[in-house]
């Protein structure tokens, strides 16, 4: 017999809609959706009050204790993205509420933009490539780059997942690297510098790759930045915040350090017109895990953590504010 509608399960695709979002789901759910928190606050309190899960699915999407309670029978919150300094966590696993997030199936694609970035920026590849198509190549050669990956050591700022898949192309390239986090990552044989800025001392590359929050927010500093020095390139792959932006900016335009390679902002997509000024920096549109196969597996795992859970088994992937021993 097919489940009546009062029998579904009632989901909420909150954020951007996506084909396997939309289309994933078995007929045992209603799936309802809200792009925008204004869209979620218009929705009939009848159909809050019947929603049991909730699919985030973009780290622009806000989701904080206030959203939680407009949803009374809320059980879990899948987001997209391994990153969630965009939900309220804690919050959920103080009020029993599961809250899953999607590592692993980025990792790789993530780390070949992280290592392209970093090489982009130090042999200046956009520079070189507006170079060719200006037609300048026909009269004189391109300038030899400042920059290489040859003579250089990489701190990287976070040793997680991506921390260490990127440890391993750079280790491939016979780049040296050490890290910074705040305990030292099980299993790596890498240097473990529980002080940023002495490691910032010790090399002339970071690297970023942490969570974005308050325990990040701005770690990379102008202390920071003028203790890398003159030779310094800083590549940011985490989240905007974790870079204070006006100070790099200042450190681009002064010398103080030598060239940046971004792929997020602090307040994307508004970028500062000083940084898209600047040839010393290379720009790309926040798109670490942004290829097809890559962002369909993530959006798949949004699903299945759902399904998972409301066939009464654990989540896949929970974070660890609310973690799971079972059902």
């Amino acid at each position: 017999m097919a489940a009546t509608s009062s029998d579904k399960i009632d989901v909420l695709i909150y954020g951007p809609l996506r084909p396997i979002l939309e289309k994933g789901f078995p007929d045992s759910f209603n799936v309802h959706h809200a792009t925008t928190q204004a869209d979620l606050e218009a929705l009939p309190a009848e159909v809050k009050g019947r929603i049991r899960g909730v699919a985030v699915t973009f780290h622009t999407v806000k989701t904080d204790a206030a959203v939680m309670a407009s949803l009374p029978r809320l059980e879990i919150i899948a987001s997209f993205g391994v990153g969630y300094d965009h939900i309220a966590a804690a919050h959920a696993g103080q009020h029993g509420i599961v809250v899953t997030n999607t590592p692993d199936v980025l990792t790789e694609e993530v780390a070949d933009v992280a290592l392209g970035l970093l090489i982009a920026t130090c042999r200046e590849f956009i520079k070189a490539d507006r170079f060719v198509r200006s037609g300048e190549w026909t009269s004189k050669p391109y300038p030899l780059s400042v920059g290489s990956l040859r003579d250089r050591t990489v701190g990287m700022v976070g040793m997680g997942r991506i921390g260490q898949a990127i440890a391993r192309r750079l280790e491939a390239s016979l780049v040296p690297v050490v890290y910074h986090s705040r305990n030292a990552a099980a299993g790596v044989a890498n240097k473990h510098y529980p002080d940023l800025l002495q490691m910032a001392k010790d090399v002339d590359t970071l690297v970023v790759i942490v969570p974005g929050g308050a325990s990040t927010n701005k770690i990379v500093n102008a202390e920071v930045l003028k203790a890398l020095g003159p030779r310094g390139v800083v590549v940011n792959v985490a989240r905007g915040s974790v870079i204070d932006e006006a100070a790099l900016v200042d450190a681009l335009k002064s010398g103080t350090i030598l060239a940046a390679g971004l792929d997020v902002f602090e307040k994307e997509p508004a970028v500062p017109d000083e940084l898209k000024a600047m040839d010393n920096v290379v720009l790309l549109p926040h798109i670490g895990s942004a290829a097809i196969v890559t962002r369909n597996a993530m959006d798949q795992l949004v699903v299945d953590n759902l399904k998972v859970w409301f066939a009464g088994k654990p989540p896949l992937t929970p974070v660890p504010e609310t973690p799971v021993k079972g059902r």
